[in-house]
């Protein structure tokens, strides 16, 4: 991050394969197929890379893991809008990660710094800890880390909020998704005959990612609402 712009510091082509936890090479093959848009030229004619390039490699990994091939993630990713941000491509990641279980990673201390593209502070790992971004083993230099919410941490420490705020909004997250969810699968259970393991893993597997993908829409049009009233009040 920028400390005079507030802008993210572009990336070079290395600076983004460790951030995105790849390889050089794979980010360059990646480019000649068309799955990353072209960097921007900078002094020296070096590409210079953003967040939305990163994102949108979590986003190709993500649908990696679902078996999909590099041609059915070329037609993904022509079929979504091209000026779509990199939150935006974060949230198709998220909506594609809730078709599976969460995956956790190990990390080290010197991969943790390199996915985070900044050396982290006893103090930043403690903030990640606490707000559930990552977890500590039996090592002390050893993270359990999902690389997805790892950088949406790593952001959290730049925003001048203090951590008990974050915290806080984090549980309230977390109380309503719970109770949305109890209520969910109260009504899909009356949906399923008896308690057939096959339907009820069935109906849940039809319907987990588009409840994802409607608590999502939900969400943003509320969010919406509530600035533009308090932008009014203001």
């Amino acid at each position: 991050m920028s400390a005079e712009t507030g802008e993210p510091t572009p990336l070079t082509v290395d600076e983004l394969a460790a951030r995105a936890g790849v390889t050089v090479r794979t980010v360059r093959f990646y480019s000649t197929r068309g799955l990353l848009p072209p960097p921007e030229i900078g002094p020296r004619r070096v590409g210079r890379y953003g967040p939305e390039h990163l994102s949108r490699l979590a986003l190709i990994e993500e649908l990696q893991h679902h078996g999909m091939t590099l041609a059915a993630i070329e037609r993904y990713l022509n079929r979504l809008p091209a000026d779509l941000s990199a939150d935006d491509l974060a949230i198709h990641r998220a909506l594609v990660a809730s078709w599976a279980p969460q995956t956790p990673q190990e990390a080290t201390r010197e991969q943790l710094a390199r996915r985070a593209g900044r050396e982290l502070a006893d103090e930043d790992v403690d903030r990640l800890a606490a707000m559930g971004m990552l977890e500590r083993t039996d090592a002390p230099d050893v993270f359990r880390i999902d690389p997805a919410t790892l950088h949406l941490g790593v952001r959290l420490l730049d925003v001048p909020i203090a951590l008990e705020s974050i915290l806080a909004a984090h549980a309230v997250v977390q109380e309503h998704t719970r109770s949305a969810a109890r209520e969910l699968s109260r009504l899909f259970r009356d949906e399923v005959s008896g308690e057939e393991v096959e339907a009820i893993k069935a109906l849940s597997a039809h319907m987990h990612p588009l409840v994802v993908q409607a608590l999502v829409i939900a969400f943003q049009r509320s969010m919406k609402e509530e600035l533009r009233a308090w932008f009014g009040e203001g």
